[in-house]
């Protein structure tokens, strides 16, 4: 069972980031509000946050919030993060997720970075910029490695950095995990190590730690962790008649 005061704070966060007041209600089913200026999505899209067994719903204008929120009574809120069955209600256009939402409390964590010799360097640093550079754009942006605050947990192969982690400071006092590991370095649990190195820098600065992934290596490095999934995110972009109208 997920630690209560995990989903707590997780919910607070993601009541923060919706910018407009809204509450998960497992009751009641996924709560749906108008806010243009959410961070749940990009602008202009819809956000979605499901933790635990409730969800919130962000749209951009009422003409939307009334589309999703006619379409989420029919729904669990499981459904509602599940692209196939929003796509067989909704009219959507682009799609960005799901990720999986995932969170660490201190009694939970599994370090793993002891004796691999990680090193904290500056983000502005040529080694960490040349992994940036060997990765390529779209993992670059993925991994949102660029932005972090903290300082870039390291391994090096000789000269070369060959992977690195850190986290960016969201709001609510949690942290961002961010991890890259080099095309030809994956597959040797070096993004573990990495990870491992940041998540206790965060700890030790009474972050809560927050992994957002989509492809199953980087859950399997969360849960290797010792993280916990609580739930997921996705962010939808819709046309304006909804499915059951245009047939």
């Amino acid at each position: 069972m997920a630690d209560d005061l995990l989903l707590v704070r997780a919910r607070e966060l993601w009541v923060e980031l919706a910018d407009t007041p809204v509450e998960f209600c497992p009751s009641e089913g996924a709560k749906v509000v108008v806010a243009p200026r959410s961070r749940l999505s990009p602008p202009s899209w819809t956000g979605i946050v499901r933790i635990g067994d409730a969800a919130i719903v962000t749209a951009p204008s009422v003409r939307a919030a009334r589309m999703v929120d006619d379409a989420a009574r029919k729904m669990t809120h499981k459904e509602l993060v599940d692209i196939a069955r929003l796509r067989a209600v909704l009219p959507v256009l682009d799609v960005l997720g799901p990720a999986s939402l995932f969170y660490l409390g201190r009694d939970g964590f599994l370090p793993a970075h002891e004796g691999t010799g990680v090193e904290q360097l500056p983000i502005g640093d040529g080694g960490l910029a040349a992994l940036l550079a060997l990765t390529g754009e779209e993992e670059v942006g993925e991994s949102g490695l660029e932005d972090i605050s903290s300082p870039a947990f390291c391994l090096r192969r000789g000269d070369e950095v060959v992977a690195a982690a850190g986290y960016r400071s969201w709001p609510r006092s949690v942290a961002q995990l961010s991890v890259l590991v080099a095309p030809h370095y994956r597959g040797r649990r070096l993004a573990r190590a990495v990870a491992s190195a940041a998540v206790a820098h965060a700890l030790d600065a009474r972050l809560l730690p927050q992994w957002r992934a989509r492809p199953y290596p980087s859950q399997r490095v969360a849960v290797a962790l010792g993280f916990q999934e609580l739930g997921a995110q996705l962010s939808v972009r819709l046309g304006d008649i909804p499915v059951d109208q245009d047939r």
